[in-house]
């Protein structure tokens, strides 16, 4: 088990109102050896950002996030393209592999354009990404998200858009929060062996106080989170696990506690 704690990655999100320089010092007083930043934490001067966090000891698993590529309009959906490509550098600069994405809602377009818009992104952004050294992770969010955050909605949906891409740079992220109730989960975490990028770990509280930040401490829910990390982990998956938690209470009382909670859960419940 101390190994698999070796590979907790502290998501930014998880501590929203922390900056970047506090949540890297939380990272390395408390010995974890991975963080994801979020492109709205960085600063102007992203190599002093990438110096931080190689001068704390940290690794970058993920850079959070691309994508959103549906627009109302193709000048739109240009400047979204401009926008990735812009994360894409970001994440070079950051020494990271891994960019995620959240695809993003129809935005004016019917669901199936929108889901085309998608592949079309991809396919025009992935020889970009594989010249910085950069994965483009598809992240499904849960259906209750499709009308205002992503149009791919499940594993399958996404690894349809994988063989469709047929490139090495394009991959998929796992996150329990989103894929659990899933019947067709635990095939399509076997189908997407070599192409998951990255897998997120929180937990689902019943009833669920709120859409968006009603996530919870792992163990404070009905996620079976050791099973489908088990799962990911026989796709030959041996890379960070972030915990990525969205929750107002947590959030508000974020301080040098949450850390050493998150590693005791973290043993208990992944």
């Amino acid at each position: 088990m101390s190994d698999l704690l070796d590979r907790l990655s502290f998501n930014q999100m998880t501590a929203s109102p922390w900056s970047l320089a506090e949540a890297v010092h939380q990272c390395h007083i408390n010995n974890v050896r991975h963080i994801a930043p979020w492109r709205h934490k960085l600063s102007d001067n992203i190599a002093a950002d990438a110096q931080l966090i190689r001068n704390a000891g940290l690794t970058v698993s993920s850079l959070c996030r691309g994508g959103f590529f549906s627009a109302p309009t193709p000048e739109a959906r240009r400047d979204r393209i401009a926008d990735n490509r812009l994360a894409i550098d970001q994440a070079h600069a950051l020494n990271t592999r891994v960019l995620c994405l959240v695809c993003g809602p129809a935005e004016g377009q019917s669901l199936p354009d929108a889901r085309a818009t998608v592949l079309d992104a991809l396919h025009e952004l992935l020889p970009y990404a594989q010249q910085a050294n950069v994965t483009l992770a598809i992240e499904p969010l849960h259906p209750m998200y499709c009308a205002d955050r992503s149009v791919i909605n499940t594993l399958q949906q996404a690894n349809d858009m994988l063989d469709a891409l047929a490139h090495p740079n394009a991959g998929v992220v796992v996150d329990v929060f989103h894929v659990w109730w899933d019947p067709e989960v635990f095939t399509q975490i076997t189908r997407s062996a070599h192409r998951i990028a990255g897998f997120h770990v929180s937990d689902w509280p019943v009833p669920l106080p709120a859409i968006l930040n009603g996530r919870d401490v792992m163990g404070n829910g009905v996620i079976n989170i050791r099973a489908l990390r088990q799962a990911v982990d026989a796709t030959g998956y041996t890379g960070p696990i972030e915990i990525e938690i969205f929750n107002d209470a947590l959030w508000a009382s974020a301080d040098a506690t949450l850390i050493p909670l998150l590693q005791q859960r973290f043993q208990a419940h992944v």
